[in-house]
């Protein structure tokens, strides 16, 4: 007697696969789905069974290849049992076929099971039982199968109203039931049916362009889809598909006989789909669920899993990721390259081509930019930069040709330490910077096809290289063109809505391109181990003079590359109401000149680094700093401004912004008598007269307790305002409020004044890095500090927001370190520690267990890093002492290490 189950059909692997024997599994597993008497647990056994031993096979580093195609033919076996056991002699009316990438044959262990039951024109009634048998079985043994019931019209409809449906259907393939209505719905959707070769092309290249731009048009992403960024899995699909709904190709590997891949390239793509597809396996396999993201916890253990090691300057993470990075880069390439010859052979397949000469070197074929000769390259290497020069400068040009590209990467050992030397190439290249248009274009281009990190070989070391860490969000290589990006959009006038006042100081900047070069060299060392600012702007300082630069300018750049983080740190960290402050900064800057660029510099860096990181409260604090250091310096370095003048100043401006509110000047002037000088130096006028006039309402001596949210559109976020006694226990009461409530605090102003009474202020933004928008909201954050600030016999509030999943990814160090601000007469202590929910708090009940003040603080957030400045004294109002700088760090090591965002790991 004949098995009921069909042994499974061999499922085409390609040319370029590795020979692998059988898997013997295959072999026997008919005869398991039908061991024992109840079906459900012998399919569910057998299911498990394969899975095991597939994950077993991935463990002993067997080739990925054949195990996603042996998952697809361990599938078709359990199928084909199925349909026979439920639908059984309907079958031969009825097809069951695998669609998607199943019907690839590719099957990773969590990958979509996709069938199309195709049914013909007339109705089965007698199969729908069956079917509907069939399918509820494949959910009892945990198969889950998405799945369609159509006929050979409903296919046809839906492909031509849904470009997907039809790549579904290009990739049929079938399980079971009669050839020939199987056959009829391959004609009937067939590219003179429905989505012509042209339409087909420009579909999918349009589904291409919306998805990269889902991605930030990057596949260098911290966690990045390994399916459907740019260069991911999905990519490799998209050439796969044009080229089977084109020219009928099977496999990839027939795109070399068609001329479209050479046999090298063939195998690149080969590698890259190999190694993509081992990390999705090892993704599905680590998470038991279809998971195509490679989140950071992820990535560590599929390091490990690969046998990556630590090195002295490189985790294993990072050295798994460069190679995952490199690759989609290669991938990227290659796409680029064939869409392109696709285009030419599907679009333009009937026209004769257009060809526009340029010079000797260069010409354009359809719009395309090509070299004249296979040799150009070689007779003339300058070529080579004259290449991206000319994309720069040519009207209408839609890209390289693809068989320049492949030519170009063919040549890059032309750029060697001869070429790099050549003062011809060194003009092509500051005339590329130089370019009115398509700076930032170009050099990305010219990273693609390998050649700015063959010119600059340290760039080359940088490319693909991440940095495990929550506030790095891209590669090294695409930070630095993100930055170059950002300087270039404040030079160009149709973004200068974006930024206007930046805008303004780049018009003013007469050599843009050393701007640029700092952008290109200022993160150029990471990774080498030692100071990358002070390794870079060696590199810097001599690559400028090796392409003809003054020396000033080589300085300039070099200046601006070893001290690109001192603006933000500063601005960031230190007390910038200080003067003191501003007049060592100042000093350090020197000119309006070094001030300006680095500026520009700045607020690029940061914006480039993490989309995250920059919003209102942060434009908002540089701005303001760069304004107060550009008044010292046109005031003169030999004549600094005084506490008295300043203190002054704003008490002048403040009363004029109040006689705009009606506010009397003697109400004002004896709300003033409590404020002394640290006040008028810590708040700005406008802030100043916000305070007089809340308080101008009130009785003149009973100020129990004042609490008030506004949107401070000069600091770019929300002012949390508390006017009452001031207690020790406050900062630690207000922040477990502010974050169990979800804010985050930018920054903190405790200010004690005469008579007992503080005026505290909290900067605050939004989860999101937005202010508060809803007025009710704010309503209930003065409802909810009122009450906690006046409940002071109460326990302190307990934050129990959780951390987010990828700060608790990272385990970062408790550091405390102390100095001390002479000129103010208190104690700096910095704390590095690992962000989570509560962290200000847990600080704030030590500073209270120890008697301790908070002056101010400076709250920073680093990716997974919190790095907190606090401006501390002791009860008496003096510095903290050897003794009292001991007792602090062991209680808040104590305290901060008690409870750490891995502690919450799950």
């Amino acid at each position: 007697m004949n098995s009921p189950v069909a042994p499974y059909d061999d499922i085409e692997a390609g040319p370029a696969a590795v020979a692998q024997p059988p898997w013997a599994f295959l072999n026997v597993l008919p005869a398991a789905l039908q061991a024992g008497p109840d079906p459900v647990a012998s399919f569910r056994q057998a299911l498990a069974d394969g899975d095991a031993s597939l994950k077993q096979r991935f463990a002993d580093d067997e080739p990925v290849e054949g195990l996603v195609r042996d998952r697809a033919r361990m599938v078709d076996v359990v199928l084909r049992g199925a349909w026979q056991l439920h639908v059984g002699a309907h079958a031969r009316d009825v097809n069951l076929i695998a669609v998607g990438g199943y019907g690839r044959g590719e099957l990773h262990p969590c990958s979509d099971i996709d069938v199309l039951i195709l049914l013909p024109k007339s109705e089965v009634v007698e199969a729908e039982a069956g079917i509907e048998r069939f399918l509820a079985f494949l959910w009892d043994i945990g198969l889950e199968v998405g799945h369609a019931v159509r006929t050979i019209d409903d296919c046809q409809r839906e492909s031509a109203a849904d470009v997907s449906v039809a790549t579904t259907f290009i990739e049929a393939r079938l399980l079971a039931g009669p050839d020939h209505l199987f056959q009829s719905m391959r004609r009937a959707l067939g590219q003179d049916k429905v989505w012509s070769s042209k339409a087909f092309f420009e579909a999918k290249a349009a589904e291409q362009q919306a998805r990269h731009h889902r991605y930030h048009d990057t596949g260098y992403n911290l966690e990045p889809n390994v399916k459907a960024s740019p260069g991911g899995l999905r990519d490799i699909q998209t050439i796969g598909w044009v080229a089977k709904r084109h020219f009928g190709a099977e496999t990839l590997d027939e795109l070399v006989g068609h001329g479209f891949l050479t046999a090298a390239e063939m195998r690149r793509l080969r590698q890259a789909q190999a190694f993509l597809w081992k990390v999705r396996f090892a993704l599905h396999t680590l998470t038991g669920r279809r998971e195509d993201r490679l989140l950071f916890d992820h990535q560590i253990r599929i390091a490990k899993m690969f046998g990556y090691e630590d090195a002295t300057y490189t985790l294993a993470v990072e050295q798994f990721m460069q190679r995952y990075y490199r690759t989609v880069m290669d991938v990227s390439l290659l796409n680029e390259m064939l869409l392109q010859l696709f285009r030419e052979a599907i679009l333009n397949a009937e026209g004769e081509s257009t060809i526009v000469p340029l010079n000797p070197r260069f010409q354009l074929r359809n719009d395309y930019l090509e070299v004249t000769g296979d040799s150009t390259f070689v007779r003339n290497p300058s070529a080579i930069l004259e290449l991206f020069r000319l994309m720069q400068d040519t009207p209408g040009v839609r890209g390289v040709r693809a068989t320049t590209i492949r030519l170009l990467g063919r040549h890059l050992w032309l750029i060697d330490e001869e070429f790099r030397q050549n003062p011809r190439h060194h003009r092509l290249f500051l005339e590329l910077l130089r370019a009115p248009d398509g700076v930032t274009h170009e050099l990305r281009r010219m990273n693609l096809y390998g050649v700015l990190g063959r010119y600059i070989p340290a760039f080359g070391r940088v490319v693909g290289r991440m940095q495990y860490d929550l506030f790095h969000a891209y590669t090294v290589d695409a930070h630095i063109l993100f930055v170059l990006r950002n300087l270039r959009r404040l030079a160009l006038p149709r973004f200068e809505h974006e930024l206007p006042a930046l805008s303004r100081i780049m018009a003013t900047i007469q050599r843009q391109e050393v701007a640029y070069l700092a952008a290109l060299f200022h993160d150029i060392a990471k990774g080498r181990g030692g100071d990358h600012s002070e390794l870079g702007a060696v590199d810097a300082e001599a690559f400028c003079l090796e392409q003809g630069l003054s020396r000033y300018d080589a300085k300039l750049v070099a200046w601006l590359v070893r001290n690109h983080l001192i603006f933000s740190v500063t601005a960031q960290k230190k007390d910038i109401s200080d003067p003191k402050v501003i007049q060592e900064f100042a000093r350090t800057v020197g000119d309006q000149t070094h001030l300006d660029y680095l500026y520009l510099l700045t607020v690029a860096d940061v914006r480039g680094t993490n989309p995250k990181l920059w919003n209102s409260w942060k434009a908002s604090l540089f701005h303001d700093f760069y304004e107060r250091v550009r008044r010292v310096l046109r005031r003169g370095l030999e004549t600094p401004l005084e506490h008295e003048e300043l203190v002054a100043e704003t008490r002048a401006h403040a009363l004029e912004l109040l006689d705009l509110d009606q506010v009397s000047r003697d109400r004002a002037q004896q709300i003033w008598q409590r404020f002394n000088a640290a006040y008028f130096l810590r708040y700005s006028a406008a802030e100043v007269a916000w305070h007089t006039r809340l308080l101008a309402a009130t009785e003149p001596d009973d100020v129990s307790l004042l609490v008030a949210v506004r949107t401070e559109v000069e600091r770019g976020g929300n002012a949390v305002l508390t006017v009452g006694p001031h207690r020790q226990q406050n900062f630690a009461r207000t922040t477990a409020v502010l974050d169990q409530m979800g804010l985050n605090i930018v920054d903190a102003r405790i200010t004690p004044l005469e008579g007992g009474l503080g005026v505290d202020t909290y900067l605050v933004l939004e989860d999101t890095g937005q202010p508060i928008a809803d007025r009710q909201r704010a309503q209930q954050i003065e409802q909810q500090l009122r009450r906690v600030l006046q409940s002071t016999e109460a326990e302190l509030p307990v934050v129990t927001r959780r951390a987010p999943r990828q700060v608790r990814m990272f385990s970062t160090p408790t550091q405390i370190t102390f100095s001390e601000d002479p000129l103010q007469d208190r104690t700096v202590l910095e704390i590095i520690a690992g962000d989570r929910p509560g962290l200000l708090s847990e600080i704030g009940k030590v500073f209270l267990a120890e008697q301790i003040d908070v002056v101010t603080a400076k709250i920073m957030t680093i990716g997974e890093r919190a790095e907190d400045v606090f401006y501390l004294s002791d009860a008496h109002g003096r510095p903290l002492d050897d003794a009292a700088r001991k007792r602090l760090q062991e209680r808040l090591n104590t305290a901060l290490d008690r409870k750490s965002p891995q502690s919450e790991r799950v």
